[in-house]
C-alpha cells in the first residue's frame, strides 16, 4: 500500500515537472509565430522583435550555471517553486504589456526564471525518481513533453492568436504555473546538497555582459553606426567582459566553466554539435513566420501548420538517433545530423527561388532540417554528460546548454543583420541610386519585419517606383535566400569541425 502511494505521489510530481517543461519549451517555439502580429499591434521594428526573442535566451544563460548551485544549497523544491512563481508573474506582465519596452523587460525575467526552472526540473526528477526503471521512464516522459512543446509550439501559438489574441500566448502560463506550484508544494520532496559549492557570481555576470554586449553591437550597430561611440563602447565592454570571464574561470576555486573538459575529444566534438544546432535551425524559426506571412501571404494558423514540417521531426526522430548512436557512435551521428540540417537549408533555398514558391516547395528542405536536428540533439546531450565523470556531469550539461543559448542569441542577431543587408542590396540594385542609402536601410528594416502596410506612407517615393509591390516582395525573398544560404554553409562548416574533433586521434 505504501509503495502504491509512493508511486501515485511520483506520478503527480511528474505531471508538475512536465507542466513546467511545457511552459519553458512553448516560450521558445510559440512566440516566433506571433512576432509579425506584435510588430503591428505594438508598432515594433525588426530590432524589437529580435530583442523579444533574444532577451529570453540571454536571461536563461544568465542563471543557467548558478541555478543548480542555488537549488543544491537552498533546496531544490524551494527554488523550483520560486522560479515557477516568477515565471507566472513575468508571463502575466508579458501578456498585459502595451509597449515593446515592457514586453522586453518582462521577457528577460521570464528567461531568468525559465532557465532556473529547467535546471531545477532535472535536479528534482533525479532526486524524486531514484529506481532505475522508474527514473528512466520519468526522464523519457519529460523529454517527450519538452519535444512536444518545441515541436507543436508554432501551431499552438498560431491557434491561440487565431481564437483569442497574442496576449494569451503569454497569459496561458499563469494558470499552468499556478497548478504546477500547488502540485510541487504538495508532492515534491525537499532535497539539498550539504556540500554545495559557492556560486560563481562574477563568472555569471561577466558572461552575461559579454553575450549581451555582442548581441547589442550586432543588433543596434547598423542604426547607430558600427564606429559610433555607443557601438564601440558595447564591443569594448564585450571584449573586456569575456577576457575577465576567462580569467575568473581559470582562477576561482569554484568555476562554473571547467575548461579542462574541452581536452576530452568527445566532449568538444559534441559541443560543436550544440553550436551547430543553434547556429541555423533554432534562430531561423524566428524568421520563418515572416517569410510565410509576408512573402507567401499565409495567415497565422497556416503559418503554424507550415512550421510543423520544420519542428515535428525534432520530436519523432530522437529515439532512432539513440539507436543509431549505439550502432555507429556519436562521432558519426552528430556530424551527420548537422550535415543533414545543412542539406535541409540548401533545399529550403531552392524552395524560395522556385517558380511558384509555397509551403510545398519548402517542405522537403524543412523536413530534412528537422530530421537533422532530431538526429543531433539527443546524441549531443548524452555525449556531453557521458564523456565526463558523474561528478562533473552537471557542469558538462551546463556548458552544453550555455553553448546552445549563447549561439542562439548571437545568431538571431546575425540572421537579422544579414536579412536586412540582403534586402537593402536588392533595393539598391533595383532603384539604381534613386533612393539614398540611409532611406534604403530604413526601408529594408521595415520590409524585413514584414511590415508592408505602412511602407508607401513612410516612403512616398516607393509608391511611384514600385507601384505593384513586386520589388519589395522580391527584395524580402532575396534577403531570405541569403540568410538560408548562410545557415546551410555555416552548419556544414561546424559539421566538419565536429567530425574532425571526434575522429582525430591523440598524438603521444
Amino acid at each position: 500500500m505504501k509503495q502504491k502511494f509512493y508511486s501515485s505521489k511520483n506520478n503527480i510530481v511528474l505531471i508538475a515537472i512536465c507542466l513546467a517543461t511545457l511552459m519553458f519549451s512553448l516560450e521558445i517555439s510559440s512566440v516566433p509565430v506571433i512576432l509579425p502580429t506584435l510588430e503591428k499591434v505594438l508598432n515594433a521594428n525588426l530590432n524589437d522583435m529580435q530583442w523579444i526573442m533574444n532577451i529570453y535566451t540571454i536571461g536563461c544563460t544568465t542563471v543557467l550555471m548558478a541555478a543548480g548551485t542555488l537549488a543544491d544549497r537552498y533546496g531544490r523544491k524551494r527554488i523550483l517553486i520560486i522560479t515557477l512563481i516568477l515565471f507566472g508573474v513575468s508571463s502575466l506582465v508579458c501578456g498585459l504589456s502595451n509597449n515593446v519596452a515592457l514586453l522586453i523587460v518582462s521577457r528577460f525575467f521570464q528567461g531568468i526564471s525559465g532557465g532556473a526552472m529547467l535546471i531545477c526540473q532535472v535536479a528534482t526528477l533525479s532526486h524524486q525518481f531514484q529506481e532505475g526503471k522508474e527514473r528512466s521512464n520519468a526522464f523519457s516522459i519529460w523529454g517527450v513533453i519538452l519535444g512536444v512543446g518545441l515541436g507543436f509550439g508554432p501551431i499552438i501559438g498560431g491557434s491561440i492568436i487565431a481564437i483569442l489574441s497574442w496576449k494569451w500566448v503569454f497569459l496561458i502560463h499563469v494558470p499552468l504555473a499556478l497548478i504546477a506550484v500547488i502540485l510541487v508544494y504538495g508532492y515534491v520532496e525537499e532535497s539539498k546538497d550539504p556540500n554545495a559549492k559557492k556560486i560563481d557570481i562574477w563568472g555569471m555576470i561577466t558572461l552575461c555582459l559579454a553575450v549581451f554586449g555582442l548581441t547589442y553591437f550586432i543588433t543596434q550597430g547598423p542604426n547607430l553606426g558600427f564606429l559610433s561611440p555607443i557601438a564601440l563602447s558595447s564591443i569594448t565592454i564585450t571584449l573586456i567582459s569575456f577576457m575577465l570571464f576567462l580569467w575568473i574561470e581559470k582562477t576561482t576555486s569554484y568555476p562554473m566553466f571547467d575548461f579542462s573538459v574541452f581536452k576530452i575529444r568527445n566532449f568538444s566534438g559534441a559541443i560543436f554539435g550544440s553550436i551547430g544546432m543553434n547556429f541555423s535551425f533554432w534562430p531561423f524559426i524566428i524568421y520563418f513566420p515572416i517569410y510565410f506571412q509576408s512573402c507567401l501571404g499565409y495567415d497565422v494558423v497556416a503559418v503554424g501548420l507550415s512550421l510543423l514540417a520544420y519542428t515535428l521531426p525534432t520530436l519523432i526522430i530522437p529515439p532512432f538517433a539513440e539507436q543509431l548512436s549505439d550502432k555507429y557512435r556519436s562521432g558519426i551521428i552528430i556530424p551527420a545530423g548537422l550535415f543533414i540540417i545543412g542539406i535541409g537549408f540548401i533545399g529550403m533555398r531552392y524552395g524560395i527561388i522556385a517558380k511558384d514558391p509555397s509551403w510545398l516547395t519548402m517542405l522537403p528542405g524543412s523536413l530534412l532540417a528537422g530530421i537533422g536536428l532530431g538526429l543531433t540533439n539527443t546524441p549531443v546531450t548524452n555525449t556531453t554528460t557521458g564523456s565526463v565523470s558523474p561528478s562533473r556531469s552537471g557542469m558538462a550539461s551546463g556548458i552544453d546548454m550555455s553553448a546552445r543559448l549563447i549561439t542562439l542569441s548571437i545568431n538571431i542577431a546575425l540572421m537579422g543583420f544579414i536579412l536586412v543587408k540582403g534586402i537593402s542590396s536588392y533595393l539598391n540594385t533595383s532603384f539604381s541610386g534613386t533612393i539614398n542609402k540611409i532611406t534604403l536601410h530604413a526601408m529594408a528594416e521595415k520590409i524585413a519585419a514584414g511590415n508592408f502596410s505602412s511602407l508607401n506612407q513612410e516612403f512616398p517615393k516607393l509608391a511611384t517606383l514600385d507601384s505593384s509591390g513586386m520589388i519589395v516582395h522580391n527584395a524580402l525573398a532575396h534577403g531570405f535566400e541569403i540568410v538560408i544560404f548562410y545557415g546551410g554553409i555555416g552548419v556544414w562548416i561546424l559539421a566538419l569541425l565536429s567530425f574532425i574533433t571526434f575522429n582525430t586521434k591523440k598524438t603521444k
